[in-house]
Formats: C-alpha cells, structure tokens, sequence
C-alpha cells in the first residue's frame, strides 16, 4: 500500500488502528458504530430516569477530594429543574480538578452523559462524560456514534479521523439504483452517512438490532464483496491446467467388487460427481460433507483409484494420527489385494523408516497416508495427482497450500464429518464445489442420548458393567479441562484410576494424545479385536474411530464440550445394528450457554440441524475457526438472520462479474483492497 493510501495519522495512531484492520482511509468508512448515544436532547435531573443513558446540562456547586473508600473526585452539579447530582471520578488529574474549579468559579456550565444511579449520598454519576459548554452552544443534531475501539485508540480519535474519511471518500453508487429500490435498499452513500450519524428522529431500536435499510445495504454489500472474491477465485482456477485422470473405472470397479457392502444411492452420486471433475483438465476444488458414519472413506477411495490408475499419486492428510493411521488402515485392506501401494507416513516415524517412507513417496508409492507430516520441505511427489483433505476445517489454509504445492497443481477433494449449514457453505464456501451425502449406510441404529446429572455417576457406572456383561463395549471420555495436553492427561490418568477401582474385573484401556504413536496403535488395535471392554479416552477419539461393538459412550463434564465434539463423539457408537446409547454426564449447575448446547444436543439427531443451532449460537468465526484458518470474518452481516441477503449477493455477484467486472472489481477495493486473499488453498 502507498503512503498516499495509508490514514493520515501520527505512527502510534496508525499502529493502533492497524490492530482494528483500519489501514485505509476507506477501512475508516465500513468502520461502523457498535451502539449510538443520544446528546441531541437535554433531561432535567429532577425526575430523571436511572440506569439509562442521558445527558444533563448543570452548574458545578462544589467539588472535593475524598478519601473514602478511596481517593476519589466527586462533583456536585444542579440544574434548573432543582435536581442535584454527584459525579464521581474514581481516576483523575489534577489537570481536571483544576478545569472543574475554574467552571464553578465562572459560572461555566457542563454537559455531562452517562447512567444515573442511587449511590450512597444520593444520585450519582460514576466516570461521565462531559464538556464545558457556552450558554447558547446548540445540541447535536445526531446521534453520537460509539466505535469498536481498542487501548490507546478513544472515542474522540476515531470520530474526527472518521469524519476525515467521510469528506474524502468515494461514496459513488456501484449498483443499478432500480435494483437497490426494488430491494428496498437505499443508496450506499445513504446507508454509510445515516450510520455514522443518524438524525434524532430515526428509531434506535432498528440501529441497534441492524435491521435498519442502511444496516440491511451495508450487510449486502459486505456479503457481495465476499462472493465476488470467492467467485472470482473459483473462475480464475477453472482457467488453470491439471492432470485429466479419465474415468476408466476398472480399479475402482474391482475395489467396489470386492467390498462386503454395497454403496448407498448417494455414495454413487456422489463418486460420479468427484469422477466428473477429476477427469476435467481444470483443478478440482471440492468439498465432500456428510453426518458422522455416512461413507465418505469410501468414496475417497474410489476417486484415489481413479487417480492411480491414470497412473498418477494420491496423498491423503488427517489432522491426527489416530485418524490418519485409521485411513490408512482402512485403506490398505482394501486396496493392498488390488496390487495398490499404500504408504502411512507421519512424523513420529523413527529416522532410518522416516527416511525410506520419503523415498518411497517420491517414487513407487501409489497412495500416501498421513498427518501434516506430509507438507514437510524434505517430502517430494514425484506425480501428485490428488490431494484428499479430511476433517479440512482443521487445517490452516496455509497447510493446504502448501500441500497443493509440491504436485503443481493436483486436484484437491476436502471431507468433513462437521456438518456445513446451507448459509455457511453458501458464504465461505463459494469458491468450493460441494458433494452432500445425505443418506446413512442400511443397518446403522439410531443412538439414544441420555442426560445424567454427576450425582448419578454410580448409576452410569452400573450401565457399563451392564454393557460389556451383555457382549459388547464401552467409551468414557473423560473431562475436557482446557487445552493443555498435560493438564488433559492427568483427567484421564485420574478417571482411568476411579474406573479402574470402580469396575474390577473389566478389562479398562487408556489412549490420550501424549501416547506415542505406536502405543497408541497397540490400544486402538486391542480395542477393536475385542481384548479392551471399557476406553477410557481424551477426545483424541473424536473422529475416525470405527468399532461396531462399542455400543455405549459415556461423555464426563458434557457441559464443557461444543456441539461438533458432542455429534462427533456420539457418532462413535451406533455403527451396528445394536442398539446404542451416548450418556451425557454434567455437573450441576448449568451455565445458560451449556444449557443451550445440552439441550440440542439431546433434541437433536441430524448433524445440519446441530451444525444451524451451533452457528446460531456461536457465529461463523468460532464454528469454522476462521481465525485460525484464514478465513476471514464476516463484520457486519449475520448468517442467520441475513440468509436471504447471502443469496441476493450470490446473484449479484454473478451478474457482475458478467456484465460489470469493472464495477465488481471496485466494489472489491472498497471493501478488500489489497486483501483479497479469501479461501485461496
């Protein structure tokens, strides 16, 4: 960016504005107001209401320093209307002191904002704001804006380096104002303007809650400039070249053959819908979501053999290694038989096999499995064909890039067992083509969730001495203390203990993520071969862990988990046809948001309708995790409540990009600037 771009501000400003996202002068302009003050209206104190915001307009009577509690300012003012009031200023300079006395010995009078309350000698206002004034200084006229601020950075500051901004900045209409007036949008300059200084008259309570048409054009615009950049991004791949991995089909064909099922009616749609893109000449840039236990392994699988038998390589990343080394294994069985080389690599390999693994992934090896081992500087593919993404909400864009790097350009197929709301994909997902398998495999029960307070435990101990007598196989998760694998696991170090004491005879596991790799291997495989009756697990088993005989899961501290972990830990049972139960064990009392989450997650089966109630309460930011991910935040407009602006965006977008690409390509400054960078890997 040129300085003549840069805010006009000294460097300690521009820094604190930098920490807000405001480098530009047009950053200034979309930086909207978090609430509004009302000063265009004086209150009498007689009579004046507590505990809401106000201005009063008084003489200093008499001011002194106390000392009681502590060292304090208090000012007493009066007004007309005979009412007295005492500013407290708890933190003060003698400067002010010194402005306050000259105020009351000129008569001066204050303007003061800020809530009344009863204090001990009577009314009270602690820390106001307030200005000396002249006898005849007019009220504002508008309401005064209140700014997402940060230290070092006042209120004061921001409204003068914005009112710059305003007298400056293009406000020039981008849109056909017979569209925006049939939407009943007002034009952007309007919305910016009202927004920053909305007349007296205009109802607050649409300001606040943002569904004033000012604040419905700004979540539009903002929501436009999003799916402008996604789509966009998605065009300028379609005009990239990839490997064309034609769907001949026979390895694929021989590995469904010799499956002990048969692939549901949305599995095979869905695998023609990969094999359509694969065998396209443009990279492939597709996300495959469904619930926990739809077969999305699968399908991965078939379009890895497409891509091997076009005689090229696939890598296949997970976030951990138990999952990565789950994949492999699943996939080794299946595609072993069929002469296919699958490879496990991770980075806890010892150094002599670490290296020969290298070798192989630059050269024989057909199908790479592994954790974000796979990025490293030292592994090289000699043919990547194929890059397999799973639990990509996971991984950092930059993670992805750097995968997608060392083949070219291969062709990139994202899975997720999180379940993606149609706003959300619609939004974030733009640039992304995405496959839905919405039915379950034939034989799955439904798991029964069940609610148990902690008091109760001895009876949820009962039910899994109950369960592993009857055949089959518990998980305990034990409590998510914070994120510290140390302090995590000693909970589980602690439970297995108290279990272990608990139900002697039963043969008791323990794997949590300090494990190293292969002791973790050893757990998982004597679990599934039936040898462990009772898991006692960190939620290092929230994904890929798949034993048809585990058919009782028990969630300790329930309340301290998110909705994803709970679907997600639930959907480790129920992948038979026995009937399944998941015990979600809290301590009392409940927080309202664990409540909420508890609550949904006991009413609630279908992972969308969990993953719409998640992002209602959490945001997009948290539910993706934007931060992390580099996924940008949507500032202004609102997912659910704003869906049917995400589709009227989604339309404009197309149309300008058709018809209008200078237009959208300014619309794109306004907002982005030099920062479009959304959803690149």
């Amino acid at each position: 960016m040129s300085a003549a771009d840069a805010i006009d501000a000294p460097p300690a400003i521009r820094n604190r504005l930098r920490a807000l996202g405001l480098e530009r002068p047009a950053d200034l302009v979309l930086h909207l107001p978090l609430r509004y003050e009302d000063e265009t209206r004086v209150t009498a104190i007689a009579g004046a209401p507590t505990g809401v915001p106000l201005l009063v307009e008084a003489e200093v009577l008499d001011l002194a320093v106390g000392r009681t509690p502590r060292r304090q300012l208090v000012v007493r003012v009066g007004d007309a209307s005979g009412g007295v009031l005492s500013l407290r200023f708890i933190n003060f300079y003698g400067s002010q002191q010194r402005a306050l006395e000259a105020a009351r010995a000129a008569s001066s009078r204050l303007r003061v904002f800020g809530e009344i309350r009863h204090g001990f000698h009577g009314l009270e206002m602690v820390h106001p704001r307030y200005r000396v004034v002249a006898v005849d200084e007019p009220l504002a006229q508008s309401l005064t804006p209140v700014y997402p601020a940060t230290a070092g950075l006042g209120q004061a500051t921001l409204r003068r380096l914005i009112a710059r901004a305003l007298q400056s900045a293009d406000l020039s209409e981008l849109l056909d104002a017979d569209w925006c007036r049939a939407h009943e949008l007002p034009s952007f300059a309007a919305a910016v303007s009202l927004l920053h200084a909305p007349p007296a008259t205009v109802a607050e309570a649409t300001l606040q809650d943002r569904s004033h048409p000012a604040w419905r054009r700004i979540k539009f615009d903002e929501l436009l400039a999003q799916q402008l950049s996604l789509r966009r991004a998605y065009l300028a791949r379609r005009r990239q070249r990839a490997p064309v991995l034609p769907a001949a089909g026979q390895l694929a064909r021989r590995l469904e053959c010799s499956l002990p099922f048969a692939l549901t009616a949305a599995q095979r749609r869905v695998a023609g819908e990969i094999a359509g893109d694969l065998a396209r000449p443009s990279p492939m840039q597709r996300l495959l979501q469904g619930d926990v236990g739809c077969g999305k392994t699968i399908v991965a699988a078939l379009a890895a053999c497409q891509a091997i038998e076009a005689g090229h390589q696939v890598a296949l990343m997970a976030p951990t290694e138990i999952l990565a080394e789950q994949h492999f294994q699943k996939l080794r069985t299946w595609l072993e038989p069929l002469s296919v080389e699958v490879l496990w690599l991770t980075g806890s390999l010892a150094g002599k096999l670490k290296r020969q693994r290298r070798q192989q992934a630059a050269t024989t090896a057909q199908l790479v499995v592994g954790t974000h081992a796979l990025i490293q500087e030292s592994i090289d593919f000699s043919r990547l064909g194929l890059i397999i993404v799973d639990e990509q909400h996971r991984f950092g864009v930059r993670q992805r890039l750097e995968l997608r790097r060392k083949g070219g350009n291969p062709h990139q197929l994202m899975m997720s067992a999180t379940p993606i709301p149609r706003t959300l994909a619609m939004s974030y997902y733009a640039d992304l083509d995405v496959s839905l398998i919405d039915q379950m495999p034939p034989g799955r029960s439904p798991v029964r969730t069940r609610l148990f307070s902690a008091d109760r435990r001895a009876q949820v101990v009962a039910a899994v001495r109950a369960a592993v007598a009857g055949g089959r196989q518990a998980y305990w998760v034990c409590p998510l203390i914070e994120e510290s694998d140390k302090v995590d696991l000693q909970a589980a170090l602690d439970t297995h203990a108290a279990l272990a004491a608990e139900l002697v005879g039963l043969r008791i596991g323990l794997i949590h993520g300090r494990l190293r790799s292969e002791e973790k291997a050893a757990v998982m495989a004597a679990f599934v071969a039936g040898e462990i009756d009772l898991l006692v697990a960190t939620t290092v088993i929230e994904v890929g862990v798949d034993v048809a005989n585990a058919t009782l899961m028990v969630i300790e501290h329930a309340e301290r988990f998110g909705l994803a972990q709970l679907h997600q830990l639930r959907g480790r049972v129920g992948r038979g046809a026995q009937d399944s139960v998941c015990v979600l064990l809290y301590q009392p009392p409940l927080s309202t948001s664990a409540r909420a989450r508890l609550k949904i997650i006991f009413e609630h089966s279908d992972g969308f309708e969990i993953a719409r109630q998640d992002l209602r309460l959490r945001g997009p930011g948290e539910f993706i995790g934007s931060r992390q991910s580099g996924e940008p935040l949507l500032r202004h407009a609102d997912l659910e409540q704003d869906a049917d602006l995400v589709e009227l965006a989604q339309s404009m977008a197309a149309r300008l990009l058709r018809d209008g690409t200078d237009r959208a390509a300014r619309h794109l400054q306004r907002w982005l600037g030099d920062r479009e960078d959304l959803l690149r890997a």
